[in-house]
């Protein structure tokens, strides 16, 4: 049995420090040091991180980063570049950095170069993108692309949506981006009902081509096809696949041609780096898609080589250790002032969930501590007007980053000031608060005082960017897969892993046949789950 990290001298430290530290408010640490923003912030890869508004001191820094070297972070990161196989439980490298490697240094799995390979699909991306938004590619009738709909679903699905959706105004004035996830029959049909068959290009998401949610949709969408065209030999020219399973795509209808390979040493919510991305190349280019690249590459050179107190990953992975361990904060939140990234919450979502939301250390020991907190957000001025009412006066600590952009995408009088100003407004508030005298005063009397006070004191980091550019985008993803990386090293976990999305699979699989037979009979499961199914079936 392996020892735990809060069974450490380190983390006995950092609870008797959280005792000393918890009753000071924010206001007094920068009372305390009129040099705090300049002694909590770091600018690296095109980033300002403000991280001064935190409930710690430099003697929280220390300790913190002395769990980073208890836990051998540093020889982690080492063997993370290296393409050692740190996804343990499933015997695999993780190597999304070899995806985004610009540099072309070698990198190596079982003994062999993955990067001829990683190019070799960048240089297929380039030119099927090249011959979509060139107009070369045409439909069954000879018509131009003018419709990409991605299928797909988890990784397949919110991190290609969500970057295409933050580079809109990349997009290619010709093409109109799609993606169907969900096997709800709204999903897709709300989309099939927007396209024209003869200028619609569907993209197939599926490694192994056996997940059932995206082959239900693909199969769907090609019999949609069929019986618009007249012709089953139309899908090969409207059906492209990212998979490796040649047989079952070629089963399908499509050219093995135009069929895009990935790697099982890139897990799905990594895997948008990859021939995943191949929706948002279409819609980019690929020259904006290597800028992309770049920005992630960036960030690994500085994760992997910049000293832990100038680190950012390793200072937003510990910071939010420090609250889920030490202050008992359930809830993280993500905040972008930047109306472009709106689904990155989302995206951070599956990326943090599925990766640190485990019970077990990597050797499958119990864990005496809590791990991953529930990811939540959305842009910011909307929550303003929702959900900041908790922030400000309800009774739960959330740390919260906040994404903001000087400059917007689309330039109109006015805006990005009001952008700007909410968003240093709600991180001001959020630490400063409102004392009962200081209410007193702008009220100018006791009228509903105590509803009017806000203790502040809540955390936030403050994430600052010129203008969300391809490069930028792809240095934020980064920035938080590192962030995830650092967490899971640190509580002894393995962020590569997904065992937990398993079990509803299998209990589906079952739950199928049963929806779909006549028999009265079902397959036992539960009182519950066998009396929704038979009511079910009764009102069908």
């Amino acid at each position: 049995m392996s020892t735990l990290i809060s069974h450490s001298a380190v983390w006995a430290a950092l609870k008797t420090h959280h005792t000393y530290l918890a009753p000071i408010h924010l206001r007094e640490l920068f009372a305390l040091d009129s040099q705090r923003f300049e002694r909590f912030s770091v600018k690296a890869c095109g980033l300002l991180l403000d991280y001064s508004k935190n409930r710690l001191t430099a003697d929280t820094l220390a300790l913190l980063q002395q769990l980073a070297v208890e836990a051998r972070l540093q020889d982690w990161i080492v063997r993370l570049f290296r393409g050692d196989k740190v996804n343990n439980t499933e015997q695999r490298a993780a190597l999304h950095v070899a995806l985004r490697n610009r540099s072309n240094r070698p990198i190596f799995v079982d003994g062999k170069d993955v990067m001829p390979d990683v190019n070799a699909v960048l240089a297929k991306m380039r030119q099927f993108s090249n011959s979509v938004r060139d107009g070369e590619w045409r439909g069954y009738t000879g018509k131009k692309i003018e419709s990409v709909v991605n299928i797909g679903i988890g990784g397949s699905d919110l991190g290609p949506a969500m970057v295409t959706r933050a580079l809109k105004a990349y997009h290619h004035p010709r093409l109109r981006s799609y993606f169907v996830s969900n096997v709800d029959s709204t999903h897709i049909g709300e989309i099939l009902d927007e396209l024209d068959p003869e200028t619609t290009l569907f993209i197939i998401a599926s490694k192994t081509f056996t997940t059932q949610e995206t082959l239900l949709n693909a199969r769907s969408a090609r019999q949609w096809l069929i019986d618009k065209l007249g012709d089953d030999k139309a899908v090969a020219k409207h059906f492209v696949a990212v998979s490796t399973a040649r047989e079952k795509v070629i089963e399908f209808g499509m050219d093995p041609t135009n069929m895009f390979e990935f790697w099982d040493w890139v897990g799905g919510r990594y895997s948008l780096w990859s021939a995943i991305g191949l929706p948002i190349v279409v819609m980019i280019g690929m020259d904006h898609f290597e800028e992309f690249l770049d920005g992630a590459h960036q960030l690994d050179q500085h994760f992997e080589t910049a000293p832990f107190d100038k680190n950012l990953p390793v200072l937003m992975g510990l910071i939010g250790l420090w609250y889920s361990n030490f202050f008992g904060a359930n809830t993280q939140a993500v905040f972008p002032y930047d109306y472009s990234l709106s689904l990155f919450p989302a995206h951070l979502q599956q990326l943090i969930m599925e990766s640190l939301g485990k019970r077990v250390t990597r050797d499958g020991d119990r864990l005496d501590y809590s791990t991953c907190p529930i990811i939540w957000g959305a842009p910011g001025n909307n929550g303003q007007h929702a959900f900041y009412q908790l922030l400000h006066q309800g009774t739960h600590c959330v740390p919260a980053d906040f994404l903001v952009a000087i400059e917007s995408q689309y330039q109109l009088a006015g805006h990005q000031d009001a952008v700007l100003s909410n968003a240093l407004a709600q991180t001001h508030a959020l630490m400063m608060g409102r004392t009962p005298e200081e209410t007193k005063q702008a009220l100018a009397s006791n009228e509903s005082l105590p509803h009017r006070v806000f203790p502040g004191n809540q955390p936030t980091n403050t994430l600052v960017y010129q203008k969300l550019t391809p490069q930028i985008l792809g240095t934020l993803i980064a920035l938080y897969e590192h962030k995830v990386f650092v967490q899971g090293i640190c509580w002894g976990i393995n962020p590569f892993d997904q065992w937990g999305v398993e079990l509803g699979k299998q209990v589906a699989s079952t739950l199928l046949p049963a929806l779909q037979s006549k028999d009265a009979e079902t397959v036992e499961h539960d009182l519950s789950t066998d009396g929704l199914l038979k009511y079910i079936k009764a009102h069908r």
